[in-house]
């Protein structure tokens, strides 16, 4: 005879089996349509890259283009699926929480996916174009800029990622104090090293020169600060 805990976990087994399902059936449909859309995503982007200048990115294998057409088809299925599957796992998880911690969760994810889009829409349309012209501008008669598809990309989907984590940080700050592990004044009074930790990890995360770096620590301390008000606001 089964005990009522083994049936409650056979039961949320079930229903987590359902929502991979219904979430793998989503991204198998969407990849299809999204590789269709792959290769004009690919050229807007080079276009937007190298707009108003005489570069021309190149590619060193015959798949390299092939291989980045589905990485990219893969992202924007996940992001078109995005409200889907957040649907779908909010569905399933829902029912264990209270109304009030439903709440604060939903505020919580709406926050933090707005910031996460916010940033890697920072990092690509904001960051890479200025990566692109401080690259070039080491460029002289007789040294002239080769970049590849490949590595553009791959910097270009890091510098976004990163971007979008960095800019979590007002939820954690607003976490940490509204949760009372920290006070708002406890944070204020540890603002250098904060500076010092956001500067140390803009400098670990974005490749070695102090532009990119700089437009690292700039929007992700601004971040850090309105966490901070916000979070003494709530407690006041």
């Amino acid at each position: 005879m089964e005990t009522q805990e083994e049936q409650n976990l056979l039961f949320h087994l079930k229903a987590l089996r359902q929502v991979l399902l219904k979430c793998l059936t989503a991204l198998a449909f969407g990849l299809i349509p999204m590789f269709g859309l792959a290769p004009f995503s690919l050229k807007a982007f080079i276009s937007f890259l190298t707009q108003n200048t005489a570069l021309t990115l190149n590619y060193f294998t015959p798949m390299e283009v092939f291989i980045l057409e589905l990485k990219l088809a893969a992202l924007l299925d996940v992001a078109i699926c995005f409200p889907y599957l957040a649907r779908q796992i909010w569905l399933f998880v829902a029912p264990a929480l209270y109304e009030n911690e439903r709440r604060l969760a939903l505020r919580l994810i709406a926050s933090g996916s707005f910031l996460f889009m916010f940033g890697l829409g920072f990092g690509l349309f904001g960051m890479m174009p200025l990566l692109m012209r401080f690259g070039l501008s080491f460029g002289y008669s007789t040294l002239q800029p080769m970049f590849g598809v490949g590595n553009i990309i791959s910097l270009s989907l890091h510098i976004s990622f990163i971007f979008g984590l960095m800019f979590q940080f007002p939820l954690i700050t607003f976490a940490l104090i509204k949760n009372g592990i920290l006070t708002a004044q406890a944070v204020k009074n540890k603002r250098p090293y904060m500076v010092v930790t956001i500067l140390v990890l803009s400098a670990l995360l974005t490749p070695p020169d102090i532009i990119s770096q700089l437009m690292l620590f700039v929007p992700t301390y601004a971040l850090f600060e309105a966490g901070l008000f916000f979070a003494t606001r709530k407690a006041s």
